[in-house]
């Protein structure tokens, strides 16, 4: 469905000069608690608009002060136009990368996907971790994930099959018990699955849902791009993503324990 946009007047007023000549169309890829839309007008460069509810667990302020400090780094992600809450709604306006995210470009191999995705990795884990403001270590993580379970945000009916039937209450548990004793380092995306990573003219062309970066062990990205590789191109292109990036060795338990956090957001 195409809807002018304009013609929603809850918008605040500081975002309609920006938005002149836009129609807008709903994105329905990803599992963001926004609404995303992708704004296209003729001549017009393409824009996307993020919507959520305001409220304590909202992301999209978050995904703003990442996304300004992210354009100093070198490594492209989208320009951020705007940023606006009205105290009901929270509104992000930004630019569109181009071409498409490593689900749906469909014109590469799934093992060229897998060496773009591996090298977008590896050049944000090279950053340096002092650099970065953004504090993502577990007892950060823990707190955030205790948080959301007592508010109710944790969705049990959409827990990995393995741990399907248990309570957030007891896997927060688990998650405490297993704990690391130290931890890897890096500056971490903190949602590394395929479709958050962007590709144009077969080469890797930027990050996008940014919300969760910061400063966290490096299973917390390896955990999660070994299960979004498995389910989209099958668990044979695990080894060769892993190769790509650069481990050779894993370590099973943490990257369990980091798939575990992973359900608590």
């Amino acid at each position: 469905m195409v809807v002018p946009l304009q013609e929603d007047g809850r918008l605040p007023v500081s975002l309609r000069g920006h938005l002149g000549g836009y129609e807008w169309r709903r994105d329905a890829l990803g599992r963001s608690s926004a609404c995303v839309f992708r704004l296209e007008g003729q001549g017009r460069p393409q824009l996307y608009l993020k919507i959520e509810e305001a409220g304590p667990f909202s992301e999209l302020s978050d995904e703003a002060k990442r996304l300004a400090w992210f354009a100093g780094c070198g490594l492209p992600c989208p320009e951020v136009i705007a940023y606006e809450s009205d105290g009901e709604r929270n509104f992000l306006l930004m630019t569109a990368l181009p071409g498409a995210d490593l689900v749906s470009a469909t014109a590469l191999l799934p093992e060229e996907r897998i060496e773009i995705f591996a090298f977008a990795l590896s050049a944000l884990h090279s950053l340096d971790i002092g650099s970065c403001p953004f504090d993502h270590r577990l007892d950060n993580r823990l707190a955030a994930a205790e948080a959301r379970m007592r508010a109710g945000l944790v969705d049990e009916t959409d827990f990995d099959e393995a741990r399907l039937g248990k309570s957030a209450f007891f896997l927060f548990g688990e998650l405490q018990r297993l704990r690391p004793a130290n931890e890897d380092l890096v500056i971490a995306h903190g949602d590394a699955c395929l479709p958050n990573f962007m590709a144009a003219d077969g080469r890797f062309a930027g990050y996008i849902d940014c919300c969760r970066l910061g400063v966290s062990d490096r299973y917390r990205d390896i955990a999660l791009a070994c299960r979004s590789v498995a389910y989209n191109f099958g668990g044979e292109f695990v080894r060769p993503f892993l190769n790509a990036y650069g481990l050779t060795i894993i370590d099973p338990m943490r990257m369990d324990y980091y798939q575990l956090l992973d359900e608590f957001f």
